[in-house]
C-alpha cells in the first residue's frame, strides 16, 4: 500500500534530476528483502524501500545496483548475476527538504539466504535507514505501512511467475 509522498515539503518548479539502480532482491522462499528509513527532515514517518540508489558519475545502472547491494545490505554480487532491467519508473519525492525526480531501472537478483550487514552507508543513510525485513507478496498485500513503489507486489509476482513486467 504505498501512498503519496509527503506534502510538507514544497515542490519546486524544476526538481534534482538523477538516475537511479534498484534491485529486488530475492531468496529462495520468494521473500523480497525491503529496507526502512524515514526522511531525516521528517514529516512522512516510516516506509520500505528497495536495495539501490542514485548512480555515480560514470557508472551504468547495472554497476551502481550492485555498489548500492554491497554498501546497504554486504552482499557482493557480479553485475552480470543480476536480471533485466525488468522495470522502468520516474518518479518524484521529497528527502531531506529537497525535491527529486528519478528516473530508475529496476534489476532482479536471486540469493538462497541473506543476513543484512550494511558495508558501506553514506552519513545520510546512516541517519535515514534503521531496519530491513524480508517480506512475501501477501505481506505486501496486506501491510498497511508504506513502502515504494506502489507496484511491488505485482513486480514481485511476475517475476516470480517468471513474467515480464
Amino acid at each position: 500500500m504505498g501512498v503519496d509522498p509527503d506534502v510538507t515539503t514544497p515542490r519546486p518548479l524544476e526538481p534534482i534530476h538523477r538516475r537511479g539502480a534498484r534491485i529486488l532482491l530475492l531468496d529462495t522462499a520468494g521473500r523480497l528483502l525491503l529496507l526502512r528509513g524515514h526522511d531525516p527532515a521528517g514529516g512522512r514517518g516510516h516506509y520500505w524501500f528497495t536495495v539501490g540508489g542514485g548512480l555515480k558519475p560514470g557508472e551504468t545502472p547495472r554497476q551502481a545496483a550492485v555498489r548500492e547491494l554491497y554498501e546497504e545490505t554486504g552482499l557482493r554480487a557480479p553485475a552480470e548475476a543480476l536480471t533485466g532491467p525488468i522495470w522502468h519508473e520516474v518518479t518524484e519525492f521529497p528527502f531531506n527538504n529537497r525535491w527529486y525526480r528519478q528516473e530508475q531501472d529496476f534489476f532482479v537478483l536471486r540469493v538462497p539466504e541473506w543476513t543484512v550487514t550494511p558495508a558501506g552507508l553514506e552519513t545520510i543513510e546512516q541517519v535515514s535507514i534503521d531496519g530491513f525485513r524480508w517480506w512475501t507478496c501477501e505481506e505486501l498485500e496486506s501491510t498497511t505501512e508504506t513502502y515504494y513503489p506502489v507496484k511491488l507486489p505485482m513486480l514481485v509476482r511476475l517475476v516470480l511467475e517468471g513474467g515480464e513486467a
